[in-house]
Parts: C-alpha cells; structure tokens; sequence
C-alpha cells in the first residue's frame, strides 16, 4: 500500500506543480493603482535619474464630476474639468520645451486584464526631467494644475525612453 502512495504522490505532486506554474503568471496578479501624485520615493527616484529627453504616458481616469479642492461649486464633469487643464497646459509645456504629441480616448483592452480601464491616454515630450520638474513648480503651471486635480479620479504616469527598440 505504502508503494501505490508513493506512486501517486510522485506522479500528482509533478502535475500539481507544472499546472499551478503554468496559470499562475505573477504578472496576472499585478496590482494597478491610480494616483494624482507621485510618492516621495517616485519623486525622488525620478529627480535623481538620467536628464535625457524622455516621453510621459499619461492612462487617465477621470471623476464623474468635477471637485475643486477650494471648494467651489462647478457643473464641470472631470473630463471638462481636465480639458481646461490640457488647453492651459499647452503653453506650460511650450515653457519648458515640451509638447503633447498624442492622446485620445481609450475604447477597448485587446491583451492582458485590468478591472477598470482608464478614460483616456496622452502622451508628452519633455527635452529633459529638469524640464517637467521646472513645469511642475512654476506658479502658473500650479494655477492650471487645480483643473487636472479637480478631474481626475487619478491616473498612471509612464515614463518612457525613445530609445532603444528601433523605434
């Protein structure tokens, strides 16, 4: 009896273990959290890095209705809200070197699993991290910001190289 367990025990434990590696991807667990601003350690990792032209992928969520931190009152959705911030964000961006070089609306997931997909995606180009950073601090720029903060629900912000890949 005691050599039909040990049998089974080493033809199951194998199977166990191929089907289990085989579905369990640690990338199909992976977690996705929406945010308005980076963390310290974010901030910190991004100002320390290389100062070479880099793109920023923008995923947008937005908030069904606008809320403005200072409390006034507004019929904006988070999308108009955010339209406001993107039209006045234009010229910051042109400040500092930069552009917008792509967005739209985001209408479908072809690969992989998210539970909510985001409302919309742009993309910037900045000539250097310094540059965003300076963007970022000056106070007209901080002026524009309440639009975006007031509409978006949060988002992920990709920082992307243009080299390598052959692109």
């Amino acid at each position: 009896m005691k050599k039909y367990l040990v049998i089974a025990v080493l033809l199951i434990v194998p199977v166990i273990f191929f089907l289990n590696n085989s579905i369990s991807n640690p990338s199909e667990y992976a977690t996705y959290k929406n945010a308005l601003r980076p963390n310290p350690i974010q901030f910190a990792e991004f100002a320390l890095g290389d100062d070479d032209p880099i793109l920023m992928v923008n995923l947008l969520k937005f908030k069904d209705k606008a809320q403005y931190d200072d409390g006034r009152a507004t019929n904006l959705t988070g999308r108009e809200a955010y339209e406001i911030y993107v039209t006045e964000t234009r010229e910051h961006l042109a400040n500092v070197g930069a552009e917008l070089i792509l967005g739209g609306e985001v209408s479908g997931l072809l690969l992989g699993e998210v539970e909510e997909l985001w409302d919309a995606f742009g993309v910037a180009r900045y000539p250097s991290r310094k540059a965003m950073i300076a963007m970022a601090r000056n106070p007209a720029y901080i002026e524009s910001e309440k639009h975006r903060a007031a509409g978006l629900a949060g988002q992920l912000n990709i920082e992307v190289s243009e080299q390598g890949f052959g692109f």
